[in-house]
């Protein structure tokens, strides 16, 4: 799993793997180790909501995902979420949940368990 914070936005990008479990399980999780402390992000069905909903609590981003779009994801074509969820004082937080897609160009990133890009040539 990827997160990619800028401003008010944040991705998360999820290969084949992370959504099957999210998919199946209801979850999946990533920590990153730092001498200070653990920062924990967190992508989670949930029921009953429209829209993604993030939440940050104690060093930890969780993103939840309603319930009846996760549960199907990893059997259809549909490649993420996006929605601006409203904060205090009328501003918003952009939030953008997606299929981690191969990249084009040379990466010594293990990209094994990504999605086959659209755009490669075969």
């Amino acid at each position: 799993m990827k997160i990619r914070i800028k401003g008010n936005s944040v991705r998360f990008r999820l290969t084949q793997s992370e959504v099957r479990q999210l998919s199946e399980i209801g979850s999946v999780e990533e920590t990153t180790e730092f001498a200070s402390g653990i920062f924990q992000y967190q992508v989670s069905l949930a029921p009953g909501i429209q829209n993604l909903r993030a939440t940050y609590t104690h060093g930890k981003i969780v993103i939840q995902v309603p319930e009846i779009d996760g549960k199907n994801w990893y059997q259809n074509e549909i490649v993420g979420f996006e929605t601006d969820m409203p904060l205090p004082e009328g501003k918003k937080l952009h939030l953008l949940l997606e299929k981690d897609f191969a990249c084009l160009d040379n990466t010594t990133e293990d990209q094994s368990d990504n999605y086959p890009n659209p755009k490669m040539q075969c």
